[in-house]
C-alpha cells in the first residue's frame, strides 16, 4: 500500500492518459523552463520524468526576466493531454502571451512540434470524436464547446460553438479546469469550482448523449482528506488495463504547492460515481512490476558531457525560474561545477536570471551545496534559497571587498493571497556574519507537515552545522502561484560580471523513514 496523496510536491492541474501499459501525466509549470513536464508511470502511484515538452516557450522579454518584466504565476496553465492516431497532443494557453499552443509528437520524448491555435482558451480540454472531428471545451463560469478545424489551427467555420454549462448557484470560483471525454458513446465534462455552499474546491461533472444535447450533472466529489478544508479536485481520469477508473486530482498543501491525489471512481447508469472520500492509502497493480523509477528530485555532482549537438543538458529534475541565458551559465566537468555569471542588475532574488531549481518535497527536505564565491563582486548575492514570493535564502555576499554570509527573507505583506514582486531591497536581512574564506558549504531545510511551511538555513563550520538567522514562514500566494523551489542563485545589485561556482549538490527528502529518493506520499 502507498500513501495518498501520491507525491508531496507541486504538480497541479493534472491531465493523465494511458497508452497501452504506460500512464503519462502532464502538469502546469507556469514560468519554469524547460516547461510542461510529462511524467511516466506503470501503476499511477510512482512516477518519473519522461520529458519536458519545450525548452523555451516564446522567449519574450518577460520570459527572459528583462527590463523588470516577468511571468511569475503566468506562463502555461492547465495543459490538456491526448493520444490520437499514433500522436501525442498537448494543448494549453499561456496567460502572459494570451495565446493557445498545440504541441505534437510521435514519441512522448519528442521531438515536439509547436503551432498556435487561433484564439485564447482558458483551461481548455481537447476531445477527438469517433468521426474524426475535434473539439475544445474551455472557460470559467460559462463553459464553451468549440469545434476545431481538421488541422486544429483554430475554430472551424460554421462548426459547433455553444455554451454547455453555466454556474447557477452562488460561487467563489466558477466552473473551470475542464476535462472532456467520450466514454461508451456518452460525453463527460469534469470541472473544479468553489460554490459558496461547499466553501472549498470540489469536483463536478456534466454529461450528455450528444454534443448538441443538454449537459446535466453537478457535484461528484467533495472531500478534504481531513486537511484544513482543502478540497481535492481538478484533474483527469484514466482507465487501467483491467477496466477500473481512477481520477488524478490535486490538493492545496500550503507553501509546498498543489499535490496529486488519486481517487477511485466507477460509472453507473451513464454517470461517474466517485469514492466518498479519497483513500489515505492506495494500491494499484503495476503493468511493469519491479520497474526502477528515476527520482523526481535528487542530488547532482555536475559532471556532464556535451551531447551530439555540443550542448550540455542538465538532469531533468532541474528547471530554471524563467528562460535561461545560456551565455551566463556553464558546467565544468573536472571538477563538477555549475557556474553562473551575472549579466544584469537585479533588485532581489525574484529577478535573478538562471536561478536553477528543483521542487521542494514534503514531509521535509534538505539540500546542501558547496559554493565558491571567489568571483563575486561587491553587491553580489549567491547561495541557496527556497524560491517563492515569500522567499528565504542564505547567501555569500561582498561589501567593500569583505565577504559575509547573510540570511535574507521576504515577509508576507498581509494575509491575502496576493503579493507584490518588486522590492527595492534584496530582502529583510535577518542575520550577517563575516567569513574569512571564499568557499562555504550551505544547507537549507524545509518543513511542510500541517502547514508548518518553514525554511531554515545553515553553514558548515568545521564538522558542525550552524544555523544562520531564524526559521522563516513561507506563504503560498498568487504572485508566484507555485509551490516553493529549492534553488541555486546569483544576483548583482551594483555591477555585473560576478560569478559563483556551485558543486556537490545533495538533496534528501526526510520523514519517510529512508534517505532514498522520494516518489510517493
Amino acid at each position: 500500500m502507498h500513501p495518498n496523496p501520491i507525491i508531496w510536491a507541486d504538480y497541479p492541474d493534472l491531465d493523465v492518459i494511458r497508452v497501452e501499459d504506460t500512464y503519462y501525466m502532464v502538469s502546469t509549470t507556469m514560468h519554469m523552463m524547460p516547461g510542461c513536464v510529462i511524467l511516466r508511470s506503470y501503476d499511477l502511484i510512482q512516477w518519473e520524468v519522461a520529458t519536458h515538452v519545450y525548452d523555451v516557450l516564446d522567449n519574450t522579454p518577460a520570459q527572459r526576466l528583462e527590463n523588470g518584466q516577468q511571468i511569475y504565476g503566468q506562463g502555461m496553465w492547465a495543459p490538456s493531454f491526448r493520444y490520437h492516431k499514433g500522436k501525442f497532443h498537448v494543448i494549453f494557453a499561456a496567460n502572459d502571451t494570451r495565446r493557445t499552443y498545440l504541441y505534437t509528437a510521435d514519441s512522448v520524448t519528442g521531438p515536439w512540434t509547436k503551432q498556435y491555435i487561433e484564439g485564447f482558451y482558458h483551461d481548455c480540454s481537447l476531445l477527438f470524436d469517433d468521426d474524426g472531428r475535434a473539439y475544445l471545451i474551455y472557460g470559467n463560469t460559462e463553459i464553451h464547446l468549440l469545434e476545431l478545424k481538421e488541422d486544429l489551427s483554430g475554430p472551424k467555420p460554421g462548426g459547433l460553438n455553444r455554451i454547455i454549462v453555466k454556474e447557477r448557484e452562488p460561487y467563489h470560483l466558477g466552473y473551470e479546469g475542464a476535462h472532456f471525454y467520450k466514454i461508451d458513446g456518452r460525453y463527460y465534462a469534469f470541472f473544479i469550482h468553489i460554490s459558496k455552499a461547499a466553501g472549498r474546491r470540489t469536483q463536478a461533472c456534466f454529461a450528455a448523449d450528444s454534443l448538441e444535447g443538454e449537459f446535466t450533472g453537478g457535484e461528484v466529489f467533495n472531500d478534504d482528506m481531513g486537511y484544513f478544508n482543502s478540497g481535492v479536485a481538478q484533474g483527469g481520469i484514466v482507465d487501467t488495463p483491467d477496466g477500473k477508473w481512477v481520477a488524478v486530482l490535486f490538493q492545496d498543501h500550503g507553501a509546498v504547492g498543489r499535490i496529486p491525489v488519486l481517487v477511485p471512481l466507477r460509472f453507473e447508469n451513464g454517470f461517474p460515481v466517485f469514492a466518498k472520500a479519497a483513500p489515505k492509502v492506495i494500491e494499484l497493480p503495476s503493468t511493469r512490476p519491479g520497474y526502477a523509477y528515476k527520482p523526481l528530485v535528487g542530488s547532482d555532482d555536475f559532471h556532464y558531457t556535451p551531447g551530439e549537438d555540443g550542448k550540455v543538458r542538465l538532469m531533468d529534475i532541474w528547471q530554471w525560474n524563467h528562460t535561461p541565458d545560456d551565455a551566463l551559465w556553464s558546467v565544468t566537468d573536472k571538477p563538477g561545477v555549475y557556474r553562473v555569471t551575472s549579466g544584469k542588475i537585479s533588485p532581489n532574488l525574484t529577478f535573478a536570471i538562471n536561478t536553477l531549481t528543483q521542487r521542494a518535497m514534503g514531509p521535509a527536505c534538505e539540500a546542501t551545496v558547496t559554493l565558491d564565491g571567489s568571483g563575486l563582486k561587491d553587491g553580489d548575492y549567491a547561495g541557496l534559497c527556497f524560491l517563492i514570493g515569500t522567499y528565504g535564502l542564505i547567501a555569500l555576499t561582498k561589501e567593500a571587498g569583505r565577504s559575509y554570509l547573510v540570511m535574507l527573507a521576504r515577509e508576507a505583506e498581509d494575509g491575502s493571497i496576493f503579493g507584490k514582486l518588486v522590492d527595492e531591497e534584496p530582502g529583510t536581512e535577518l542575520a550577517r556574519i563575516p567569513v574569512s574564506g571564499k568557499v562555504v558549504t550551505l544547507k537549507a531545510t524545509g518543513h511542510f507537515v500541517n502547514h508548518a511551511d518553514e525554511c531554515m538555513f545553515y553553514y558548515q563550520d568545521g564538522a558542525e552545522w550552524k544555523q544562520l538567522g531564524t526559521a522563516h514562514k513561507m506563504i503560498y500566494k498568487l504572485d508566484h502561484f507555485m509551490g516553493c523551489r529549492i534553488g541555486l542563485f546569483l544576483f548583482s545589485t551594483r555591477e555585473v560580471g560576478g560569478a559563483a561556482d556551485f558543486s556537490n549538490f545533495q538533496y534528501q527528502v526526510q520523514g519517510t523513514g529512508t534517505k532514498e529518493p522520494y516518489f510517493a506520499g
